[in-house]
């Protein structure tokens, strides 16, 4: 557990997959790591796909990897799919919002807890229960700002910023201090999946991990 969290402080990238094919989800992860991203977030999903479904993915991309990319779960909001995603070989979990119950069941297991959180009422609380680091969600509304201000009163709080994090932005949420970045559809484009273009998500991937890597 602790390993997976200095990896998340040094590579600070999470790149969030949602709704892709198993079949390319090799090939997009093979992408995403040739581009510099060392951790992924394989989300449980409310469209019908089944939590089971969801696990072997995880599994999938764990043992092709073998730890040189390092899996974990989102929209985690049930103990089954924390057991899932440790049976899975996943390191990490992450969800929407901050469920006490969730959090211990995490540690229990051995994994690294990110529950999601807004007000800086919500994110202590989360801290408080356990959590490694707390997902601040949505940003995308409050911004960097918002971010620097919370952090003034709760520095000791890990905080990944996830919700609208882009090109433009991404810098502005580093200054403001956050430990990381959670990055969906802006890395993990549908349309490139689609059109089986996983070299130009390859490039997308590069051109966050760069900025990363200057600041």
């Amino acid at each position: 557990m602790k390993d997976t969290v200095e990896l998340i402080k040094k590579h600070k990238l999470i790149a969030i997959i949602r709704n892709v094919e198993s079949e390319d989800l090799l090939p997009l992860c093979q992408a995403l790591y040739d581009g510099g991203v060392r951790l992924v977030e394989v989300t449980f999903s409310s469209d019908g796909l089944s939590d089971e479904k969801i696990g072997r993915d995880i599994r999938l991309i764990s043992e092709h990897f073998d730890g040189r990319l390092v899996v974990g779960a989102g929209t985690v909001i049930t103990k089954k799919q924390v057991f899932l995603t440790r049976k899975a070989g996943g390191k990490f979990i992450i969800s929407p919002n901050t469920n006490r119950s969730i959090i211990r069941k995490t540690k229990k297991l051995g994994l690294v807890s990110i529950p999601g959180a807004l007000t800086p009422t919500e994110i202590a609380y989360a801290y408080s229960f356990g959590a490694d680091f707390v997902k601040v969600f949505p940003t995308e509304a409050l911004g960097g700002e918002y971010i620097k201000a919370v952090r003034a009163p709760l520095s000791n709080v890990p905080l990944l910023a996830v919700g609208g994090v882009d090109l433009a932005n991404l810098k502005e949420y580093l200054k403001a201090g956050v430990d990381g970045v959670g990055i969906g559809s802006n890395i993990v484009h549908k349309g490139y999946i689609e059109q089986k273009n996983f070299a130009a998500i390859r490039c997308l991937a590069h051109e966050y991990v760069e900025i990363i890597e200057s600041n």
